[in-house]
């Protein structure tokens, strides 16, 4: 199965998810409140995210004359990807990491942090900013955006599926789902939203891996910045890492392996990177 098509057919999961729990717990009027509410959280997911995740970690604007390196790599990939220059910002941390954001190419930032600059050499820091820009081309901040705030909303039905059962007021949704509905809204319902949600993160990471590849002219760069960001991620931390972030970056900011890797943000290191190097001999 296509990232797209795997893409689409979670973001389906989810919807149906919240659409049958907002059903289970008002019917008809509790289904048109979960679709009125979802619709308010993706509005400003939609016109705000970007600034909340650079605020958050308090990234600051940089133009050609404060990084010059930077600026110049990342005008070379717009223009060959056909995309207006984005906005750019470095990030006072020095684990090396990046993301984009914004909710369309005419309206993008970049924000990388200062560890990252310092760590890449040029060809790595050119396959770091092709997969960023492909996140642009792909629309994957707007899709992460929409996942995200779906989730959350489930989440917030949950507890207030909670409070109402707390509180007696179960009446209809008894009617409806019994006991074992209610139990499956409030535990495990958001429990499937967020791995649904984690899923759909992992699905555009590869894909931003291969469009990056393709816009950088060679997938090497990537590789080796990709082997680089598994290393430092995992001894140095970051001060303003956030879960609510952690799908943005081009690599986890929070370690963990085993059955944690369910719960991550990002598809196995070794997997992206196995992905890039049979690459190498297709292009």
């Amino acid at each position: 199965m296509s990232n797209w098509l795997k893409t689409t057919v979670l973001l389906a999961l989810l919807t149906g998810l919240l659409l049958w729990l907002g059903d289970l717990l008002g019917g008809q009027q509790g289904l048109v409140m979960a679709l009125a509410f979802a619709a308010v959280m993706n509005f400003a997911a939609f016109f705000f995210s970007d600034k909340i995740a650079l605020a958050m970690h308090r990234a600051q604007p940089v133009d050609e004359a404060s990084a010059p390196q930077l600026y110049a790599a990342v005008a070379e990939l717009a223009q060959r990807a056909s995309i207006p220059m984005p906005r750019l910002y470095v990030i006072p941390e020095m684990q090396p990491n990046a993301f984009a954001t914004g909710r369309s190419p005419n309206h993008a930032a970049v924000a990388v942090t200062e560890g990252l600059l310092r760590a890449m050499d040029r060809d790595e820091l050119k396959g770091v900013l092709a997969h960023e820009l492909t996140h642009v081309l792909h629309r994957d901040i707007l899709i992460s955006s929409v996942a995200a705030t779906i989730a959350g909303a489930l989440a917030m039905l949950a507890r207030m599926a909670g409070y109402a059962m707390m509180f007696g007021g179960r009446g209809g949704r008894e009617e409806r789902g019994g006991a074992a509905g209610g139990l499956f809204f409030i535990i495990v319902a958001p429990i499937a939203a967020m791995l649904i949600q984690l899923a759909i993160s992992r699905s555009r990471e590869f894909a931003a891996d291969e469009g990056g590849a393709k816009l950088a002219g060679s997938p090497t760069g990537l590789v080796s910045a990709l082997r680089k960001l598994g290393a430092y991620t995992e001894r140095i931390p970051m001060v303003t890492a956030q879960p609510t972030t952690a799908h943005m970056m081009i690599a986890n900011p929070f370690s963990g392996g085993g059955l944690m890797q369910l719960f991550s943000t990002h598809p196995p290191m070794e997997k992206r990177i196995a992905r890039l190097e049979a690459m190498v001999g297709r292009m």
